[in-house]
């Protein structure tokens, strides 16, 4: 159950990519991000009222608020570098270097959690490795103004959400996967307004061009759906395992971005590709 929670994960967040990007083509990334925050918050709090897991928070120990509040901090870090990358470089460009978190998570779950380590599971993790350098490469001699900028927000917004997976196993011991979703995304709520109050980027909702605010809250919608699979899949499965699959969305996100903002990808970068999904497939029977 937990792999095919996983796999709906990558669905959801592979489209999150392309609506966002569409979603902030005339509107701040930072006041972005705060709106998305709301209407995810909003569909996670939903999904613990229906799932009646409210009156569980009680029982929350003083761990479980510390990495749940950890992992949400290192979440909105990871969201707010993300979304500033995607809006100064491509989607192609900006996409495999967040997905290379999946190498420093699988290795942090092997460090810090006692998770397995076979030949196998490190042949799959070098060619997950591998594939991200080559697509890369494929875009490091950028030409657009900001790119060199959005690769490094992106390597950052890796780093963060691998630092997301691990606190957020933690975390989660004991307590229901929707409860700890809304918690984190509560702590993500307020970190993304205050970065807009404090960056002066607020502005009126009615100032925002409607297809801007069409696509932010769409955009937000295929997070709130993502999350609940993603944490849910954690929750019951490896770290090392959940994790790669969910970086599958880099599929879904090629796609579209061929399909909707017609962006190509080089025979270098298709050949990363191919290894990052082989590397990631086979981790599901490591």
């Amino acid at each position: 159950m937990w792999l095919m929670l996983a796999a709906g994960s990558a669905a959801l967040a592979g489209l999150t990519a392309i609506l966002a990007k569409v979603g902030i083509r005339h509107t701040d990334s930072t006041l972005a991000t705060a709106i998305r925050t709301v209407v995810v918050l909003i569909f996670c709090w939903v999904m613990v009222l229906l799932a009646g897991s409210f009156s569980s928070i009680t029982s929350l120990t003083g761990e479980n608020w510390l990495f749940l509040v950890l992992s949400g901090l290192a979440t909105g870090a990871s969201w707010l570098c993300y979304f500033r990358a995607l809006q100064l470089g491509d989607v192609n460009q900006v996409m495999p270097i967040d997905k290379s978190s999946t190498v420093l998570t699988m290795l942090l779950a092997l460090f810090l959690l006692g998770e397995g380590f076979s030949l196998w599971k490190g042949a799959c993790m070098a060619a997950i490795g591998g594939g991200t350098l080559l697509m890369i490469q494929r875009t490091a001699p950028a030409e657009k103004q900001g790119s060199a900028r959005s690769l490094v927000l992106a390597g950052l917004s890796a780093l963060f959400a691998s630092l997301t997976a691990i606190l957020a196993k933690v975390g989660m011991t004991g307590v229901e996967s929707n409860l700890a979703t809304a918690i984190r995304t509560s702590v993500v709520l307020v970190m993304a307004w205050g970065m807009v109050a404090v960056t002066g980027k607020g502005v009126r909702p009615s100032a925002i061009p409607r297809r801007d605010l069409l696509f932010i809250c769409l955009s937000g919608l295929a997070t709130g759906g993502s999350w609940l699979c993603y944490f849910s899949a954690l929750q019951t499965g490896p770290a090392s395992v959940v994790v790669p699959v969910d970086k599958l969305s880099i599929l879904v996100t090629a796609a579209f971005s061929w399909l909707v903002l017609r962006e190509r990808l080089s025979r270098r970068a298709l050949l990363g590709l191919a290894l990052m999904t082989a590397g990631t497939v086979g981790m599901c029977f490591g």
